[in-house]
């Protein structure tokens, strides 16, 4: 198995379960956090359903400039329409990378703010990490779900809210 494809099939892996997470997102908590210095649900579900895009980003473009780049949410109103979002972005990256070349994984990509680079890495190792932030942040997205007793999905097997102990 080449890494697009090993990449690709997490994408569908983790699609599976992003989906299911973003379902269970309630419309009457959008604008709920669970600290100050936290994201809004709202904030936090939009950028989880936004993140397969970066996959699209990163195979077409050289770099993310925050100061040339205003990185504005899209303004979701309901589940319905993050959920729409999710499926949007997700044909998107599908698309991209099922169009990738193996010669473009080694092709630089940096993520920066002016002249403050953050990093610069192969575009393979980016793709992962958008994999890794959709990770990441849908398990933030379970931790606001909990502290507001919603049931959680299972990831990898069955959650605690999927069991009878």
């Amino acid at each position: 198995m080449t890494i697009l494809q090993q990449l690709s099939k997490e994408l569908e892996s983790e699609a599976l379960t992003t989906r299911k997470m973003l379902q269970r997102v309630p419309n009457d908590k959008f604008g709920w956090a669970p600290h100050e210095k936290s994201m809004t649900l709202k904030r936090l579900a939009t950028h989880v359903a936004e993140l397969p895009d970066w996959i699209s980003m990163a195979l077409n473009t050289s770099e993310l400039d925050y100061a040339e780049n205003d990185n504005e949410p899209v303004d979701i109103n309901d589940t319905a329409q993050l959920l729409e979002y999710f499926e949007k972005n997700l044909v998107k990256g599908r698309t991209e990378l099922a169009k990738a070349s193996a010669e473009q994984l080694d092709e630089p990509w940096t993520l920066r703010n002016g002249h403050q680079v953050y990093s610069t890495n192969p575009k393979g190792e980016v793709l992962r990490m958008s994999l890794s932030q959709t990770i990441h942040h849908r398990a933030q997205l379970g931790v606001y779900l909990r502290l507001l007793n919603i049931p959680i999905p299972g990831s990898y097997g069955p959650s605690a809210d999927e069991t009878d102990q």
